[in-house]
C-alpha cells in the first residue's frame, strides 16, 4: 500500500522530475514536469503535465501552470497567477545559438493576473496585478494593472470589472446641465451648459459650480495614437476635471474597490476625478483633444504612479 502523505506535503507525481527542494506545502507537480534545482515554488501551486521550470524562477502561492508551459530563468510569478496551456515566455530578446547573455532579462507577472492559452510574453515585461492576457496575444510591453489585452501586438481593450457608465443617457433633459454620481467614490459625470445657435454652439461652465473646484492649471492631451493609454496614476490632493473638447476619449475611474468607465464625446460632458482616485484614459479617437483642469499646480510628489502604492494609500484611510 502506498504511504499516506500529510495534506500539507507537496505531491510529486512518480513520473515528474523535481530537483528543487523548495516546493511549498500542498503544491502538486504532475507527470512529465521537470523542475530544476534552483527553482522556488510556493504553497498550493498546481504544476501540470509537461511543464519545464528553470533555476532562476520564482513562483508565489496558489499559482496554476497548465500543460506545455516553459518558465525560463528570470521569470517571476506572484501569488494567484494563472498561466494557460502552451503559454510561451522568453528571457532573451536577441538569442543566438550557444551564446548566453551575462544576465537574462526579467519578466514579472503580478498577483492575480491571468494569461490565456498560447499567449507569448516577451522578456523585460511586467504584467500588472489582476490583468488579463487574451488567448494567443503577443505581449511586447508592460501591461497595466487590471487591463485586458488581446491581439498581436497586444492592445488594451478594456479593464477588469469596469462597469460601462451609460454617460449621456443618464443626464436629462439633454439640453440642461446635470450631475450623476458614479459607483466610484466621489467621481461625478457632469453635463455643462450647451447653447446651440445658428452661428455655432457654445458650452460654458463656472469654476466652483459646474466645475467643483477652482483651477490653478490646465493642460491639453492630443495626437495620442489610438492604441496608447494615458493617466495611470492618482493624486494625493489634486482635483481634476476632464472634457473631450474634440473627438472622444474613454476615462476609467478606480477607487480601489469600484471601477467605472465613462465615454467623453463632446465639449459639454465632463468627468470630475477627486483626489485618491486612480484615473486612466484610453480609446482616444484619432482627432481627440482632452482638456484637463487641475486644482493645483504641478507637483511631482502629488502623483501616485504605482497601483500597489495607490491601494495601500486608500486602505490606510
Amino acid at each position: 500500500m502506498q504511504a499516506m502523505t500529510s495534506r500539507a506535503d507537496p505531491f510529486i507525481h512518480p513520473q515528474a522530475l523535481c530537483e528543487s527542494p523548495a516546493i511549498g506545502a500542498g503544491t502538486r507537480v504532475w507527470a512529465f514536469a521537470h523542475v530544476l534545482p534552483g527553482a522556488v515554488i510556493g504553497a498550493d501551486c498546481n504544476i501540470c503535465d509537461h511543464v519545464f521550470i528553470e533555476n532562476d524562477v520564482r513562483l508565489g502561492d496558489r499559482v496554476t501552470i497548465k500543460c506545455g508551459v516553459q518558465l525560463w530563468d528570470g521569470v517571476e510569478l506572484e501569488d494567484d497567477v494563472f498561466v494557460g496551456p502552451n503559454v510561451t515566455f522568453t528571457n532573451d530578446l536577441f538569442p543566438r545559438s550557444r551564446q548566453r547573455p551575462a544576465t537574462y532579462a526579467r519578466t514579472r507577472v503580478e498577483r492575480g493576473a491571468s494569461i490565456g492559452a498560447n499567449a507569448t510574453i516577451l522578456a523585460n515585461t511586467t504584467i500588472g496585478q489582476h490583468a488579463m492576457v487574451g488567448a494567443g496575444a503577443v505581449v511586447t510591453r508592460p501591461v497595466p494593472p487590471n487591463a485586458i489585452v488581446v491581439g498581436n501586438p497586444a492592445r488594451i481593450v478594456g479593464y477588469v470589472n469596469a462597469t460601462q457608465h451609460p454617460a449621456r443617457s443618464t443626464l436629462t433633459p439633454p439640453d440642461q446641465p446635470g450631475v450623476v454620481a458614479s459607483r466610484v467614490q466621489g467621481v461625478q459625470l457632469r453635463r455643462m451648459k450647451h447653447v446651440p445657435d445658428l452661428r455655432g454652439s457654445l458650452s460654458v461652465g463656472e469654476f466652483g459650480h459646474d466645475i467643483p473646484f477652482s483651477a490653478e492649471r490646465y493642460f491639453l492631451v492630443f495626437d495620442v495614437p489610438t492604441e496608447e493609454t494615458r493617466g495611470e496614476h492618482a493624486h494625493r490632493i489634486c482635483h481634476q476635471f476632464l472634457i473631450a473638447v474634440k473627438g472622444s476619449v474613454t476615462v476609467v475611474a478606480d477607487d480601489g474597490m469600484e471601477r467605472e468607465e465613462f465615454m467623453l464625446d463632446g465639449p459639454d460632458l465632463g468627468v470630475y476625478l477627486p483626489p485618491r482616485v486612480w484615473g486612466i484614459q484610453y480609446r482616444y479617437s484619432s482627432d481627440a483633444v482632452l482638456l484637463v483642469f487641475a486644482s493645483h499646480r504641478y507637483d511631482a510628489s502629488d502623483y501616485v504612479r504605482d497601483y500597489a502604492q495607490f491601494l495601500a494609500m486608500v486602505r490606510s484611510g
